[in-house]
């Protein structure tokens, strides 16, 4: 969780419904964070009970994306950040990574979420050099986006576009393939795309503490095979080791034994 103080939006705070368990809210408890109610610690726990491997996953993703981040800004000279389905403030956000590294980066967070939004200034604090915008948009409008970041972001220049654990919200996965295309359009030559989402194929376990959430009449998200989530990179240059159980995405040096878990993803560029 971030020390940034935030001062909630009234009118999004009136858009929040705390009598029911919602996906942001649940993972920010999962990743040890406080932006939550009883009702999504409640679902979060029961989660658990029927599979306590959910806070390695949640986790695990956000070391993944960590580890991408430092490889743009380090490896890729990646200075500009379009990061979709923000969810809330926890630790390591994508402009604490990149501005750690590269003070002068630029980052626009993208998502539709009352809850994101009421704390949505702990995501807009930026180094001098660099900035950080916040755009109340939902995914499936791309075109929307792509004009909104415009105005933070040169997207005449290289950009790394980040969809992390959003996907998955989109029940169509023809939908979800034209959406990331349109948004991979928009940027030019050079660009990344960071996918990682939750997976089928890997642990029974996990898939059905998932399916029984998605009934529960809480917001679903679909795990997706392996083989659904590798082709969002189709047409791009998708870089070592491929897609793959994001434990095992370029693991740093002295970490333990990566393990295989259902949160699969990779990182490509752009030709």
């Amino acid at each position: 969780m971030t020390d940034h103080a935030t001062t909630p939006d009234p009118s999004a705070q009136q858009k929040i419904d705390t009598s029911v368990p919602h996906s942001a809210r649940i993972w920010n408890y999962w990743l040890g964070g406080k932006d939550n109610y009883p009702v999504d610690e409640a679902a979060g726990d029961a989660y658990s009970a029927v599979f306590p491997g959910i806070v390695t996953v949640a986790r695990s993703s956000r070391a993944f994306l960590r580890r991408n981040i430092t490889h743009l800004i380090t490896e890729a000279g990646i200075r500009q950040f379009l990061d979709i389905g923000t969810g809330l403030p926890t630790v390591d956000n994508t402009h604490e990574v990149a501005q750690r590294l590269a003070p002068q980066a630029k980052i626009v967070y993208v998502d539709h979420d009352p809850m994101v939004l009421t704390h949505a200034r702990a995501l807009l604090t930026s180094t001098p050099e660099g900035a950080t915008a916040y755009v109340d948009a939902d995914l499936s409008d791309p075109d929307r986006i792509l004009a909104a970041a415009a105005e933070t972001l040169d997207l005449s220049r290289p950009t790394a576009l980040i969809l992390s654990n959003i996907l998955g919200h989109i029940a169509d996965y023809d939908r979800a393939r034209a959406i990331v295309t349109r948004l991979m359009d928009g940027l030019p030559s050079g660009s990344y795309l960071s996918v990682n989402d939750g997976s089928r194929g890997t642990d029974a376990g996990y898939e059905q503490a998932q399916d029984t959430y998605n009934e529960s009449g809480a917001v679903p998200y679909f795990l997706r095979p392996v083989d659904q989530i590798a082709a969002f990179f189709d047409g791009l240059e998708l870089l070592d080791p491929g897609g793959v159980s994001v434990p095992f995405w370029r693991p740093e040096p002295g970490s333990p034994a990566a393990e295989p878990i259902g949160e699969h993803g990779g990182l490509a560029r752009k030709p």
